[in-house]
């Protein structure tokens, strides 16, 4: 049976979730259909390209993507500094990018008076709508109307095109973030359709891989996100929350890593789930491995099976079931001995 999302959400719990969402059809979400001979490639554009528009309208920012042939995931997290830190204003003027908005907060936004009853009408709309700018499934919802209704468009037919709501895993920490992260960078990689980091498609590594490599890298790295430069590098760099090298999860300001040693990580990872590569576990550990004092073969294991791995929740072990008891989403927790072995 499936739960609640205000069972599966919580921002106080932690800020950083794994959704997955797949098409129903036959006909792909993304790709080739060999049956028919249409392409569906740039679909996959459409995607990157919302999910980047929403989160610069929603106070949710992109930790990775990697959109595939009929599926997508998405490590996204809350930013709750960002939501504590708009102004009435604010509010109005992204919620009104997504919808029509509402008469009266056009009215307020003219600068005209508005009566007492008008007004407690629009306070009640900015607490609905500030509430929904931090909500996930808002952001789903934005994200997958669009999609299904320009893809049904295309194809000239009605009905569902996701085959359900979204799914989500509340990562509830560093070892669960760094997991995910790399089991979503390696989609193309472990499903046979790319060779390497950088000609893994529609992923958010080839994304920071073209970055680090863009002659404007560095006005990339030193530039506030608030800037509005169209530089395009620089574009692609903000758009995904940065690695800081933060000591814990909780410190509200990006990934906890550096992403020097990230990258060390997903490319001996990438090379040693590969059946027709050489694999380097022998050799010497990356960093990460070492400072988190995970197995190699725990390791590998959860790059390859995060998703099946869990149910809604991941992280150390009591931290899960802590999590399902303060929820009252049942008692049993999916993946015990697959958090032991990522949390020694």
């Amino acid at each position: 049976m499936t739960s609640a999302r205000r069972q599966l959400i919580d921002v106080n719990a932690t800020p950083f979730y794994h959704v997955i969402n797949r098409c129903v059809r036959r006909a792909f979400l993304c790709g080739d259909d060999k049956l028919s001979g249409r392409s569906y490639e740039h679909r996959r554009g459409w995607i990157v390209d919302k999910i980047k528009a929403l989160s610069a309208i929603f106070c949710i920012n992109i930790c990775a993507y990697a959109v595939m042939s009929n599926h997508y995931h998405l490590v996204l997290k809350i930013d709750v500094d960002k939501a504590k830190s708009l102004t009435q204003k604010d509010i109005i003027s992204r919620w009104c990018q997504i919808t029509k908005g509402h008469a009266i907060a056009t009215k307020y936004m003219n600068g005209d008076a508005l009566l007492e009853g008008e007004r407690m009408l629009l306070d009640g709309l900015i607490t609905q709508w500030h509430e929904r700018l931090s909500s996930i499934s808002w952001f789903m919802r934005c994200l997958n109307e669009e999609i299904a209704r320009k893809a049904n468009r295309e194809d000239e037919c009605k009905g569902a095109f996701w085959e359900g709501r979204f799914k989500s895993q509340a990562l509830l920490d560093e070892q669960a973030l760094l997991a995910c992260m790399m089991y979503v960078d390696l989609n193309p990689i472990r499903a046979g359709i790319a060779d390497s980091l950088q000609s893994s498609d529609f992923t958010s590594i080839q994304e920071r891989i073209d970055s680090l490599n863009s002659p404007n890298r560095l006005l990339a790295i030193s530039t506030p996100q608030t800037d509005s430069s169209t530089n395009q590098a620089h574009i692609h760099h903000k758009s995904l929350v940065q690695f800081d090298g933060a000591a814990h999860l909780n410190a509200q300001v990006g990934i906890p890593f550096h992403f020097a040693d990230y990258l060390e990580l997903i490319d001996w990872t990438g090379r040693a789930i590969r059946f027709d590569k050489k694999g380097y576990i022998d050799n010497q550990r990356p960093k990460l491995l070492n400072e988190l004092g995970i197995a190699p073969d725990a390791w590998l294991t959860s790059a390859k099976e995060f998703r099946r791995q869990y149910s809604g929740i991941s992280g150390r072990w009591d931290s899960m079931c802590a999590f399902k008891k303060q929820h009252n989403s049942g008692k049993w927790c999916k993946g015990k001995a697959s958090s032991q072995a990522l949390h020694p």
